[in-house]
């Protein structure tokens, strides 16, 4: 089991270690539910005094077992329910999201549609193995939102796309934000640094 990192030192060791392994910066963050301006600051050894203003969030406990991720995806599915009359699809953003989106989808008896995340730039697409979105309303789901910069990137691509994004969720909103790019934002946890 790996134990999850508690000082700035064992972040530092895990990014570098992932580096080492190929992974970029987006996929770093990702792994560790962590900022990529964090990632970025970790792996240029800058002195703690400068470092971003993060949190990270551990939610291995969740994620290795699935009846705990179907057990949050009952509450992101009731908190759609709460907000929407009609969704039609749900799409996960790769990688922490698919789980949740995965859970609503089949709570709602709706599609899923899965957008991946493959640069550090935030570039991405919609799988097309998966739902469609042309045409029909969308709700958002990752695990954790930062700077909403992935959410912004994967909402400008599915409305491109022709979706009707109505709403996004996330596990751990680490904003004071209500919506991303005119999308209401619904976080089942926000956590603020005051």
């Amino acid at each position: 089991m790996i134990n999850m990192a508690l000082s700035i030192d064992e972040l530092r060791g895990m990014v570098a270690d992932m580096t080492e392994q190929g992974l970029n910066t987006q996929q770093i963050a990702d792994e560790l539910s962590i900022s990529q301006r964090t990632v970025i600051w970790l792996n240029s050894g800058a002195a703690e005094v400068d470092h971003p203003d993060d949190i990270r969030i551990g939610w291995r406990t969740i994620g290795s077992r699935p009846n705990r991720i179907n057990a949050i995806g009952s509450i992101m599915a009731d908190v759609v329910l709460e907000e929407l009359e009609e969704v039609e699809t749900i799409v996960g953003i790769s990688l922490n999201g698919i789980l949740f989106a995965n859970s609503i989808a089949d709570q709602l008896d709706v599609d899923v549609a899965i957008f991946r995340s493959v640069s550090e730039e935030g570039d991405g697409h919609l799988s097309n193995k998966y739902g469609n979105v042309a045409g029909r309303k969308v709700v958002v789901v990752d695990d954790v939102l930062s700077s909403g910069e992935t959410m912004k990137r994967t909402i400008k691509t599915l409305q491109d796309g022709g979706a009707e994004v109505v709403l996004s969720v996330v596990m751990v909103n680490k904003t004071e934000e209500n919506t991303v790019s005119g999308v209401p934002l619904r976080g089942l946890i926000r956590t603020v640094k005051v």
